[in-house]
């Protein structure tokens, strides 16, 4: 890892910053700063406060105005803040800025995915992923990072140590970055091979947003324990089993969850490690239907899938966490027919928009799981038939 990256420590109290912007409204950005409030607790922090400022476009020195920037100041000052996090990415210089006219550390939603993803690496490929993400993210912020370290104006003595040691850790930086590919080229290489070895089976995939149950739904189908919590990007590897419904096998597969605005060096590093989405012969696309932001999730999961050039592939979508929507949807006091009323006309619409490829469960309670296996195992029969039509009487 980065030996001077500073890190979240447990407990640290933090304020959350966003700006809002012309093509969003108050209450998207909010929801963002939810989000952004859980990541921060899965990194070990507490978000105490939050700002927010309507803005065209980002300040180019500080990110947020004069006086918004002020105000968090002396908010900072007076509740004992150590750390700043800014949900939109900052540049080397805005970081810079904003630490100096506070006084407290400032991240940014990338640097704190980036953090999360290195408190769960734990095999040699998810930890090497991880660390060449971090030099990616830092390598274009160097400049900005030393810039106080610079001595202003011109004549002797004035040039500074700034520019020859920005140019050193720019070389250090770069020389990692490609020691770190070449190394997950060998993994790889090594991942591939074992793929092969898989044999001739139809390959299933779980992909969603992060927290939505991927890791229960796989301990559930496959009867093997997978690491699953509360939390964001409870797993980072890729965990696959080998299951059998009713005499047929296939290859079932749990994926690193999504997440809007994921870092783009972070999908460029672990797209290795989501060739397990790109190789799938199905996608179990799976929604936590209680979330109340739940189709925006499904919508980057499918912008997601586009850039690894999966979105072509078949897709059973299933909405998880049908016991939370209801206890959320419904009062005790609704009448029985209304709620089964209300209910028909939410299966009806995704019926719909799905294709009939839709199923609703609640995997903690192993709801509708029988009508899940069911509908995995017809899809897995249909594509074996298609593809390797001599296993038809196997089968």
């Amino acid at each position: 890892m980065i030996d001077n990256k500073q890190k979240i420590l447990q407990s640290e109290r933090a304020v959350l910053v966003g700006v809002i912007q012309k093509d969003q409204t108050e209450a998207q950005v909010n929801e963002y700063l939810d989000e952004l409030a859980f990541l921060a607790e899965t990194a070990g922090a507490i978000a105490v406060h939050r700002f927010t400022q309507k803005l065209p476009h980002p300040d180019s020195r500080h990110f947020v105005g004069k006086g918004k920037l002020e105000e968090i100041r002396q908010y900072v000052e007076s509740k004992d803040i150590r750390v700043l996090i800014f949900d939109d990415e900052l540049t080397g210089a805005q970081i810079n800025n904003i630490e100096k006219a506070v006084g407290a550390k400032t991240i940014d939603r990338s640097d704190l995915i980036l953090d999360i993803f290195a408190r769960r690496a734990k095999t040699a490929q998810a930890r090497a992923q991880v660390e060449l993400a971090q030099y990616q993210y830092i390598l274009p912020r160097l400049r900005g990072m030393w810039k106080h370290l610079e001595r202003l104006g011109g004549g002797i003595g004035t040039r500074g140590p700034g520019e020859t040691e920005i140019e050193t850790d720019r070389r250090i930086v770069r020389d990692k970055i490609s020691l770190l590919r070449k190394r997950l080229q060998t993994i790889d290489k090594q991942a591939q091979t074992q793929r092969k070895e898989r044999g001739e089976f139809i390959r299933v995939a779980l992909v969603g947003y992060t927290n939505v149950g991927k890791s229960t739904l796989m301990n559930l189908l496959s009867k093997r324990e997978v690491f699953a919590e509360n939390k964001l990007f409870a797993t980072l590897d890729t965990t696959t089993s080998k299951v059998v419904f009713e005499y047929v096998p296939f290859l079932l597969s749990d994926t690193v969850g999504f997440i809007r605005k994921l870092p783009h060096h972070l999908v460029e590093s672990f797209k290795s490690t989501l060739d397990e989405v790109r190789e799938a012969d199905i996608l179990l696309h799976v929604v936590d239907i209680s979330h109340p932001q739940y189709e925006e999730q499904m919508a980057v999961v499918n912008e997601t899938l586009r850039e690894l050039g999966s979105s072509e592939k078949p897709v059973l979508t299933i909405f998880n966490k049908m016991d939370r929507y209801e206890a959320q949807t419904f009062d005790q006091w609704l009448e029985p027919s209304t709620k089964q009323e209300i209910l028909n006309d939410l299966y009806r619409r995704w019926e719909h928009e799905t294709g009939g490829r839709a199923v609703f469960i609640a995997a903690t309670e192993k709801r509708n799981l029988d009508q899940l296996r069911k509908t995995i195992l017809e899809k897995v029969k249909e594509l074996y038939q298609v593809r390797y039509p001599w296993k038809k009487d196997e089968g």
